[in-house]
């Protein structure tokens, strides 16, 4: 049995090899393959923009035109000095910090997949399993000031959302949210408003779409049945199940971001880590796997913060 045992882990190891370049890394292709899997695992991680970074920072250009670039013209002259316009521009910093996650495969499952010729795809399925989630948590709720030491080690969507904010007023969601935080949005980014979404917590959705089902109208009785995202106007309104449910003290209350989501980017760079051992005491594989992950609004001014909205 020893033996067996022994040429299977053997088998895993050759596989795993495989998978990793110099230093214990994942191949690029590998890697990439991985941030993939990781993206399809996870809620948030499919709506923001997520990048495969070279580096462990990337600096994030920002470009833009205030006010009117039309002047009254007259022909065969260029337009005065100051009647030209200038764009301005900006740069900010995504910086990635260290992630590990633990990885324990017994035995059988390392058998059966070596027998079935799927292991490589076990192992990366894995991985991504069970990363998704916490990656989500800590895009969503990442805080420097908090005590818990992942979601600590960043600034995440809900915290960097600070120019402007609405005052849920502890109340329900409702109609005169969704429209104050529209109003708060600078007009310049409501031209693409339908590519925004009101991302919320889960039971704040569950919220909204009894709202609307209470109607005593034809459009509130198929709102019973219809399981399909609520929307205000041509902006979905998305649930996220890592949204929190438990802030504002003795009153459970969310938030709701109106935004863009692909003005969120989360870098994760390419260079994903891979080791292993093996714990002969209770007959499992262990794999450890380190990357490197950040997050960055490339324009947090179109970003709105309604906060205190109350969940049942």
């Amino acid at each position: 049995m020893a033996t067996a045992n022994k040429s299977i882990m053997a088998k895993a190891d050759m596989e795993v090899a495989d998978l990793i370049a110099d230093g214990g890394y994942l191949q690029s292709e590998e890697a990439e393959k991985f941030v993939v899997n990781l993206i399809k695992e996870s809620v948030l991680m499919r709506l923001v923009n997520v990048q495969g970074l070279k580096s462990h920072t990337k600096l994030i250009d920002k470009i833009g035109i205030n006010g009117r670039v039309l002047r009254p013209g007259t022909s065969g002259h260029a337009l005065a000095v100051a009647d030209r316009v200038k764009p301005t521009t900006d740069q900010t910093t995504l910086t990635t910090h260290l992630l590990k996650a633990e990885i324990r495969l017994n035995d059988e499952v390392i058998e059966d997949n070596i027998e079935n010729g799927s292991f490589k795809a076990t192992v990366m399925n894995m991985m991504a399993e069970h990363t998704a989630l916490d990656m989500d948590d800590l895009l969503a709720n990442g805080d420097t000031t908090s005590t818990d030491p992942l979601l600590g080690l960043l600034d995440g969507m809900i915290v960097s959302a600070v120019t402007h904010q609405v005052a849920g007023g502890t109340l329900p969601i409702a109609k005169s949210m969704l429209k104050d935080s529209i109003k708060s949005m600078p007009s310049q980014y409501n031209r693409n408003k339908r590519n925004q979404r009101f991302l919320t917590s889960e039971d704040a959705c569950i919220d909204y779409h009894d709202y609307l089902a209470d109607r005593a109208t034809q459009l509130g009785d198929s709102k019973i049945e219809d399981d399909s995202p609520d929307k205000y106007g041509n902006r979905a309104i998305l649930g996220i199940p890592v949204f929190p449910d438990n802030l504002g003290g003795a009153t459970n209350c969310t938030v709701i971001l109106l935004l863009d989501p692909k003005e969120a980017i989360f870098g994760i760079w390419r260079k994903v880590r891979v080791e292993t051992d093996r714990d002969i005491t209770t007959g499992e594989w262990i794999m450890v796997t380190s990357l490197r992950a950040g997050f960055q609004y490339r324009e947090e001014d179109a970003v709105v913060r309604v906060n205190a909205v109350k969940t049942q």
